[in-house]
């Protein structure tokens, strides 16, 4: 509501219908109030939308990973906001509005640490998830002492499970639980981190499995 402060010929202050009175250093003013309208996205910003919605879906279970394993390229960001530049232009299929997660095709991290050879993912019984891999100690900065990082994550549920403790390069396998999800299907992946912490490898996919 707008009030008139001197008479009929004076200046008001506030709102009376589309117009906006108040006073600036004595002077008085009015203004026509800004319109509300209501914000269409283009195609183009709906499509970028439902990408971002579908991968954080994927991502945030995985927020304290990311920090530490895209850390080496985030600059000026945060590990997960690289994890969701890097997979927003690399793991997303599909045309608009139908987008999916192309699982084998994402990383769970990121860096220069060679990964180890030839890893595979076996589901056992009790919700137990076995990796294998071959030894390949001394290729690059490789070390017998990194440690692998060993990721499931569950579409359905939106939830993961991850280690940076799943076992030392040179000893060739390592286990990771993953009874949570008994049930339904996860998506694997296996990385490795230096025994410093401070070079990891580029994840590798190892496949879509049942938990039972």
């Amino acid at each position: 509501m707008g009030i008139i402060k001197k008479g009929i010929l004076g200046g008001f202050s506030g709102k009376v219908g589309s117009v906006i009175g108040g006073a600036w250093k004595g002077i008085d003013y009015m203004r026509s109030r800004a319109s509300r309208g209501k914000f269409v996205p283009t195609e183009s910003q709906h499509s970028q939308q439902l990408k971002f919605a579908l991968l954080m879906g994927f991502l945030q279970p995985l927020t304290g990973l990311l920090r530490i394993v895209f850390r080496d390229f985030a600059v000026k960001m945060t590990g997960i906001n690289n994890a969701m530049s890097w997979n927003l232009k690399n793991a997303i299929t599909g045309t608009y509005p139908s987008f999916q997660i192309d699982y084998s095709l994402a990383l769970v991290s990121r860096g220069d640490l060679p990964n180890a050879l030839g890893p595979t993912a076996t589901m056992g019984l009790g919700g137990l998830l076995t990796y294998a891999w071959t030894d390949n100690s001394g290729i690059g900065i490789a070390k017998a002492t990194d440690q692998a990082v060993l990721v499931a994550y569950c579409p359905d549920l939106k939830q993961a499970v991850y280690t940076t403790a799943g076992g030392r390069r040179d000893i060739l396998t390592g286990d990771l639980d993953v009874s949570p999800f008994t049930g339904h299907e996860v998506q694997t992946y296996i990385a490795f981190i230096a025994e410093t912490g401070k070079n990891n490898s580029n994840s590798l996919y190892t496949g879509s499995h049942l938990v039972s």
